[in-house]
């Protein structure tokens, strides 16, 4: 009977059994496979230099791997930034940018630039039943500076809607 399939939350997903606040994962994070590219790397050129020229398995490339790793865990390095503001300062910061009350708004994480600074995207809509205006913050993760913001009139057409 079609009438008896219900869908049901599994237990653990069911946000209302979550006991202690979110916490949002830091980009410091990329520190430790930075410092794993870094080692083994290091271990890559070593082994290469001190094997010798009759080593089988062990030849140049062992200390070209080396190299890749030591640069590619410099780059995670630099790129491990400190989220020091959280989805909640990047919302308020949005909300006081844009100049009207805010409604709904979501926040989004993005990076910007080839060193991967935490950027939040922030999208706002006025407090009104339809909202009249809309808007989008561009907030630094790292020092909660306003990158950019766009405001305008919703464009989105609500009379398909019983609001």
């Amino acid at each position: 009977d079609l009438g008896e399939i219900r869908d049901e939350l599994p237990a653990d997903l069911d946000p209302s059994q979550v006991t202690a606040p979110y916490l949002f994962p830091n980009n410091s994070r990329r520190k430790i496979p930075a410092v794993l590219y870094t080692l083994i790397g290091i271990g890559c050129i070593v082994l290469w230099q001190t094997a010798g020229d009759e080593a089988v398995l062990v030849n140049g490339g062992f200390g070209v791997a080396g190299i890749v790793l030591i640069v590619i865990g410099l780059y995670h390095w630099q790129g491990g930034w400190d989220l020091s503001f959280d989805e909640e300062q990047a919302l308020g910061a949005a909300a006081e940018e844009v100049g009207f009350p805010a409604g709904h708004a979501s926040a989004q994480l993005g990076w910007r630039g080839l060193r991967s600074r935490p950027t939040w995207r922030i999208l706002l809509y006025s407090n009104e039943k339809v909202p009249e205006k809309r808007g989008l913050v561009l907030v630094d993760g790292v020092n909660g500076e306003i990158i950019d913001r766009f405001v305008e009139d919703n464009p989105e057409d609500w009379s398909g809607y019983d609001v």
